[in-house]
């Protein structure tokens, strides 16, 4: 009972990290598969570990090979890399099945909250983080702060001056910031929409009246002209007497022909 209470707890708690929480928000399929295979590589070699008796060198030993996978194939941040550990750690509590039972769903449970949480969008959204190269070399940090924050229309919390050439006039920096772009933009469309839902049908609202009145103008003076600036040209006379000069004309040349 408790091997199935485990295997369905380790199942359940890496496809929540890796699909839901990871693959969903961060887009890469990759991974997903790197998360689920450390997880239950982890959780079978735990498992055949606890069922046999072996010496805590062999263990550490086999832990120990971990270290040597380098993820050189392609750049992962730190964010990626707590989910590593993550995937890591509920594979070893799944396999190590500690007592009571409720132990491991609850552990698990805890991991994937505190994921969850910490992972959210909703925490620190306008926090930013990056490398930036310069074409200036700048030797005085005010200046340097000044110009990063004018480039990147946000408010620099720290800067961290990598490397300055003064041959090639560059500067390299780590530069945290806050975004205020997202603020005001969210602003500025809040306002927008405000003043749109008071001033956008104005122009249709000021035409009204004639559509309302428009079929009983003639017991409404006030709005009898605009009907008639609104009303076709009449071509009907023109083309009668089109019609009358052509018979005219026709009769004629019927009597010269006789």
């Amino acid at each position: 009972m408790s091997l199935v209470i485990a295997i369905s707890t380790d199942l359940i708690a890496i496809t929540l990290l890796a699909y839901v929480l990871y693959f969903r928000r961060h887009r890469r399929r990759d991974l997903l598969l790197s998360y689920i295979a450390l997880n239950v590589g982890v959780f079978a070699v735990t498992m055949a570990l606890s069922s046999v008796e072996v010496g805590i060198g062999l263990g550490i030993g086999l832990f120990g090979i971990l270290s040597i996978i380098r993820l050189r194939s392609d750049q992962i941040t730190q964010q990626e890399i707590a989910y590593y550990f993550v995937s890591l750690a509920l594979g070893l509590l799944a396999g190590l099945q500690p007592s009571p039972l409720w132990v491991t769903p609850a552990l698990s449970a805890l991991m994937l909250l505190v994921m969850a949480v910490i992972d959210s969008p909703h925490v620190a959204p306008g926090s930013r983080r990056h490398t930036i190269t310069l074409d200036r070399a700048f030797t005085n940090e005010a200046e340097l702060s000044a110009h990063l924050e004018q480039t990147l229309d946000a408010h620099v919390t720290r800067v961290e001056v990598l490397d300055v050439d003064l041959v090639r006039d560059t500067t390299l920096v780590d530069v945290r910031y806050s975004a205020r772009v997202v603020q005001a933009d969210a602003r500025e469309e809040g306002a927008v929409l405000k003043h749109g839902q008071s001033s956008r049908f104005r122009p249709l609202l000021g035409t009204l009246p004639f559509f309302r009145h428009g079929s009983s103008a003639a017991g409404h003076g006030e709005h009898a002209p605009a009907l008639e600036r609104f009303q076709a040209p009449d071509v009907a006379g023109p083309e009668s007497e089109w019609r009358d000069e052509h018979a005219d004309s026709t009769k004629q040349h019927a009597a010269v022909t006789r």
